[in-house]
């Protein structure tokens, strides 16, 4: 008996975790890009490219991370516009996987899955790009299912509708 509980109340945890639509990537409150930011404004006068380009991977990172939308669009917007000039293949992929932080945070899993692979080609077996696209499949699977469960309700109220109308008819 314990044994069958068990195991139903590991299905309920399941299917309470697929239902609440939780990831598990961090949030980064406004103080730490405000700290980025500051960062990148004193590495612009060191005149350090290297260091300036550190800071601001991380300020993008920041963005990304935030929970303000704004914020991510501005991170998205930044390593998007710092890739094409990126040739390092360790920072390619940490700039990809970033950007795919992103554009899962704005809900754009197909843009986010496509990038956590180029990213995989890049590192096979980097845990992080795995974990972030088992993420993004299950909310692609969860979208799916609520997708399904709102057109079979449709149709069932406009089968619903027409049946009532025919019982009238008679």
């Amino acid at each position: 008996m314990a044994k069958i509980e068990a195991k139903l109340g590991m299905i309920m945890d399941s299917v309470g975790q697929f239902f609440s639509g939780k990831d598990h990537l961090p949030y980064c409150d406004s103080d730490i890009v405000a700290g980025c930011e500051k960062e990148v404004l004193e590495a612009e006068k060191l005149s350090s490219d290297e260091y300036m380009q550190d800071c601001l991977l991380r300020l993008s990172w920041a963005l990304v991370h935030s929970k303000h939308p704004q914020d991510v669009h501005r991170g998205i917007a930044m390593l998007e516009a710092s890739l094409p000039s990126t040739k390092d293949p360790l920072q390619q992929r940490e700039k990809l996987y970033i950007l795919a932080v992103g554009y899962f945070r704005n809900a754009d899993y197909s843009r986010s899955r496509d990038l956590v692979d180029r990213c995989l080609t890049i590192a096979p077996d980097w845990r992080q790009a795995v974990t972030l696209k088992k993420a993004i499949e299950d909310k692609i699977t969860k979208d799916g299912v609520i997708g399904l469960g709102i057109a079979a309700t449709a149709v069932g109220l406009i089968a619903g509708g027409i049946a009532a109308a025919v019982s009238r008819k008679k």
